[in-house]
């Protein structure tokens, strides 16, 4: 089947075979739809019997303007063009392989620029994954990104835009949600393409933003700087170890896709993560998503062209934050604040489509909300106004991208980002960005 032949196109640059999606072959007349993608050739660096590797080094560098003097503060994304002018969004060094006949291991070490011009260095992941386990089972251990929705789990290489969606950003994180921890995921012997995941991970850290990790704010752009010390809700963060089982971050993922006709495929999933928060003691989040994917492309097509496709994820996010005490002013001009143990809900989507209308050719528009169900009482007794944290935003982007090769990408994108008055901390923006991107070395092909 070559449905996706393309897939190296929407997904990011690839080549070498998907040692990961091995175990989809299940039992006799029964496979995984298409989560592989076809590549022509892999280059080995080093081999010992059945061992090999792979080494790939991906970048992706973005320009551009923004109206906001800030582009930080309208940018949500870790990776996402951070300031005005030239943004090094990241330098991905990707070592891949066999490390026998059971296991496969990936790391993935990015190396970058902050907006202060420093250079920084971040584990991005570094996991192992089994190969040989019976009943359509596999266990990955590691520090990875969590399977949580479609773009949590996708390296920034692979998305379909320069940034990423704000839901996403606001509520997995700058950085998306990825810790140490363990994975079990079952293939379900169905006639279609059918798995669950279940993971267990640290719930503490930059990279757990919503649980136990420490906010910065909207932008998330100061790698290798220290953080406020605040949670998400204004609240002081406390730092806490892990005490016993509940103190763990625990996920949970159903995904199934179906072939609709021969031209086309659609894949649904269900997320949700379970975890404590840093503001104290039984403060705990919990988050759920939706995420939809379908995909045309016809039988005539010419290397994967014409194609269209649309993805759309919604997100929920409920956060219990303790009773806090904050401190104001000093002296006799002090006043205590209190901040009443409460739970409050968030949500947010974004939706996007693309059309491969040309041999090398992507036209894509994609639409981001972002808002809160209710109004928390902390808010006024902290702020006197919105958090900004919880601002209502939306954005609207339109990109176009060119492939020369399987080894190069340049993208051109619009934002129109609507600051609802200042109260995200900035008030309408609009952006323009151009990015390049380019493979050095043999890369592994995405998950579909």
């Amino acid at each position: 089947m070559n449905r996706y032949s393309l897939s190296f196109l929407t997904a990011g640059l690839s080549l070498g075979a998907p040692l990961s999606l091995l175990r989809a072959e299940v039992s006799a007349g029964q496979t995984k739809p298409e989560t592989r993608q076809e590549t022509p050739s892999t280059l080995t660096l080093a081999r010992s019997g059945a061992s090999y590797l792979n080494l790939s080094l991906i970048t992706d560098v973005a320009a551009g303007a923004s109206t906001e003097r800030d582009a930080g503060t309208v940018q949500m994304g870790g990776h996402d063009p951070a300031q005005r002018g030239f943004t090094v969004q990241g330098a991905e060094l990707v070592l891949e392989g066999y490390v026998d006949n059971y296991f496969r291991a990936m790391s993935n070490i990015v190396y970058g620029l902050n907006t202060h011009g420093e250079s920084y260095l971040e584990l991005e992941e570094v996991y192992v994954e089994t190969l040989a386990l019976p009943n359509g089972l596999q266990l990955k251990a590691g520090h990875y990104f969590t399977e949580f929705g479609r773009i949590n789990a996708q390296h920034p290489h692979s998305w379909d835009f320069v940034d990423a969606p704000l839901v996403s950003a606001r509520f997995l994180g700058p950085d998306g949600l990825r810790n140490p921890g363990a994975r079990l995921s079952w293939l379900v012997p169905t006639p279609f393409y059918s798995e669950f995941y279940v993971g267990v991970q640290n719930s503490a850290g930059e990279t757990a933003h919503s649980f136990r990790g420490v906010a910065e704010g909207e932008g998330g752009h100061d790698h290798g700087h220290d953080h406020h010390g605040m949670d998400p809700y204004g609240r002081p963060a406390v730092e806490t170890g892990v005490h016993g089982i509940g103190d763990l971050l625990y996920t949970a993922r159903y995904a199934a896709s179906v072939d609709l006709t021969d031209t086309q495929t659609f894949l649904a999933g269900l997320s949700g993560a379970w975890g404590p928060n840093a503001t104290g003691d039984g403060a705990r989040t919990q988050l759920y998503g939706v995420d939809l994917f379908w995909k045309w492309k016809p039988a005539s097509h010419n290397k994967g062209f014409p194609f269209v496709s649309f993805q759309t994820e919604m997100l929920f996010r409920g956060y219990t934050a303790a009773r806090a005490e904050l401190e104001h002013g000093e002296g006799e001009h002090m006043h205590i604040h209190v901040l009443p143990r409460e739970t409050v809900w968030d949500w947010g989507a974004y939706a996007q489509a693309s059309y491969g209308f040309k041999e090398g050719w992507v036209a894509s528009l994609r639409a981001d909300y972002v808002a809160p169900l209710e109004r928390g009482s902390y808010e006024g007794l902290l702020h006197g106004a919105r958090d900004e944290s919880r601002a209502i935003r939306w954005r609207v982007s339109p990109a176009l991208t060119w492939y020369p090769t399987e080894f190069s990408r340049i993208r051109l994108q619009y934002n129109y980002d609507h600051g609802n008055g200042g109260v995200a901390g900035f008030r309408d923006a609009h952006s323009v960005w151009l990015q390049i991107e380019f493979l050095l070395g043999s890369h592994g092909a995405h998950k579909f």
